[in-house]
């Protein structure tokens, strides 16, 4: 019986030294040789997948941006945006409060010319962030991205916009002072949703773009009925395919309250979670 196996990559695939070990990469090689098909479905943008999976000898489809990228085959299979007006308002949000930002699109991603100067006082309001980080993390999250064909800076949010072949399908806020104030003036902005990655992060999305839309695509495209499907995952921006998925597995790291409505639990990011639920709940079945 074939299935679909979406696995989630930050706190999942990847260890908390953001590697993808042996272990899993076998599993995953296993699974995909006895005819199943794993695709990646993440908060990261097709791209930063891409770069990441082809450090590895794996192959996946990928479902980008919190599934709202759906692609296989060398094929967009389906993207849904957040509309321009919509854009223009979360934007004007997320300026007035001076919170840094990253919005992701079907032309890369765009970082805010203002990243770097407002990351360090985000980490400078928020000091149990910070001494946390490790000097390497702390300069990662602080030093304005390098412009590349995949990274651009932006000033004003028309600069992104005034491209008409530009769609934007997620916006990525690290916030931690005032979160809950900035998700309550944002939830009044119809036809958005919003969700996290971890703790420190708020994740924006039009309404139908989630990773259980992202997941249903797939399944449709490879002929597999929902029922055979299997979603891994550790946190909130992952519940939408879990609760899609014929199969649910949180990771034994993953938010407490996602481990709590995920029908099985499987060992942490650092213990290969996701070859050991391979292992068990497919290959052994």
């Amino acid at each position: 019986m074939k299935k679909l196996i979406a696995i989630d990559l930050d706190g999942t695939l990847l260890s908390s030294n953001i590697e993808i070990s042996q272990e899993n990469i076998q599993a995953i090689q296993a699974a995909q040789e006895a005819g199943h098909i794993v695709m990646i479905c993440s908060g990261r943008a097709p791209e930063d997948i891409k770069t990441v999976i082809d450090q590895t000898p794996l192959q996946c489809p990928v479902g980008g941006s919190n599934g709202t990228m759906v692609i296989a085959d060398g094929k967009l299979l389906s993207q849904i945006s957040i509309n321009k007006d919509t854009v223009r308002s979360v934007a004007e949000i997320l300026n007035n409060n001076k919170y840094p930002f990253k919005i992701y699109s079907s032309k890369g991603i765009f970082v805010a010319s203002t990243w770097s100067e407002r990351m360090l006082v985000f980490l400078e309001q928020n000091p149990d962030i910070a001494s946390g980080l490790t000097e390497k993390e702390y300069k990662f999250m602080t030093e304005q991205p390098k412009e590349t064909e995949t990274i651009k800076h932006f000033t004003t949010i028309d600069e992104v916009l005034t491209n008409e072949d530009v769609t934007i399908q997620k916006f990525f806020v690290p916030t931690l002072s005032g979160k809950d104030e900035l998700t309550a003036t944002l939830k009044q902005i119809e036809n958005i949703a919003i969700t996290t990655s971890g703790p420190y992060n708020i994740e924006i999305m039009d309404t139908n773009g989630h990773k259980g839309n992202g997941v249903k695509v797939m399944a449709e495209y490879f002929n597999i009925p929902i029922e055979h499907t299997v979603a891994i995952g550790d946190n909130f921006n992952d519940v939408p395919m879990l609760e899609v998925a014929g199969l649910s597995i949180a990771m034994g790291n993953g938010d407490p309250t996602v481990k709590k409505m995920a029908d099985v639990v499987t060992l942490t990011n650092n213990e290969n979670g996701v070859a050991h639920a391979i292992k068990k709940y497919v290959l052994e079945q």
